[in-house]
């Protein structure tokens, strides 16, 4: 879990994305006596990029910036998951080229699962 979560916060460097915050769910289920399995959530972005397509569609703010949820199953496998591009387009109603930015996240999660991938 931990090499998982580093690796995608060097990807999302690497793509030149900015690394909001993680969300340690976990974490704070601890902090308050509580059990959850390992689970967090990387929110990233491009400023620049997520800028235009809040300025096209102002709603699409509730989803930005992009996130993955890392978490690990009762078995030990660990997961990403992420809310399709392709979903979140027609959701607010995106063109191709405005939901272009939004594409990133497969991108980067596919990196991490299988860096040969391009």
């Amino acid at each position: 879990m931990p090499e998982t979560v580093e690796r995608l916060k060097q990807e999302i460097n690497s793509a030149g994305a900015k690394l909001f915050t993680v969300v340690d769910h976990s974490g704070e289920a601890q902090s308050v006596g509580l059990s959850l399995r390992d689970t967090k959530l990387i929110l990233f972005g491009n400023p620049a990029l997520g800028t235009r397509v809040m300025a096209e569609e102002p709603l699409a703010a509730l989803d930005l910036p992009l996130r993955v949820l890392v978490w690990q199953d009762d078995s030990g496998a660990v997961w990403m998951t992420y809310i399709e591009p392709a979903w979140l387009a027609d959701r607010y109603g995106l063109g191709t080229e405005a939901a272009r930015p939004l594409r990133a996240v497969e991108r980067i999660v596919g990196q991490v699962a299988d860096p040969a991938v391009e």
